[in-house]
């Protein structure tokens, strides 16, 4: 049975990457910290991925996470869109990789599905939900409270 742990949870996005971080004492869990990284328009592809990988890099010296979860890429009518929203959440997976974590996937419709009890449940939903199971957490942005989303999926399916 898990003891502790803390699970650092992510929603992949190019201009918008949500990441959380809960902590689990086995069946009870508690916010700690969330957040958005938004790499610069502005800036040419590759430098926006190295924003996105040094944020995830800075938050996972600074909490400790003992393990990572991410949504998957969903598929997207807009074949150019799941290009750019697959590169942002390679980057993703790279940075926690390379910090030593292990790193979960989950579909979006799962993740849905394990906060509010409806696979396809929309932002305000989520939003609300993390709210009343994380006490703490305050108003998020919808990027934010998807990755606590995402952390509270891995504490339920995880083992």
């Amino acid at each position: 049975m898990i003891k502790s742990r803390r699970i650092l949870g992510i929603d992949p996005g190019l201009r918008h990457t949500g990441w959380g971080v809960i902590a689990q004492q086995d069946n009870r869990l508690s916010f700690i910290a969330a957040g958005r990284i938004n790499p610069d328009a502005g800036f040419p592809m590759a430098l926006r991925l190295l924003a996105l990988a040094e944020g995830l890099a800075d938050i996972v010296r600074l909490y400790a996470p003992d393990e990572a979860a991410i949504e998957e890429t969903f598929v997207n009518k807009n074949a150019r869109s799941a290009l750019l929203l697959g590169q942002a959440r390679g980057s993703a997976m790279l940075a926690l990789a390379q910090n030593g974590l292990t790193v979960a996937e989950y579909a979006a419709n799962r993740i849905k599905q394990s906060v509010t009890g409806h696979g396809h449940a929309d932002k305000i939903q989520i939003q609300a939900m993390i709210a009343i199971l994380l006490p703490g957490s305050g108003k998020l942005a919808a990027d934010a409270a998807d990755a606590l989303a995402v952390a509270i999926t891995h504490a339920h399916h995880a083992c």
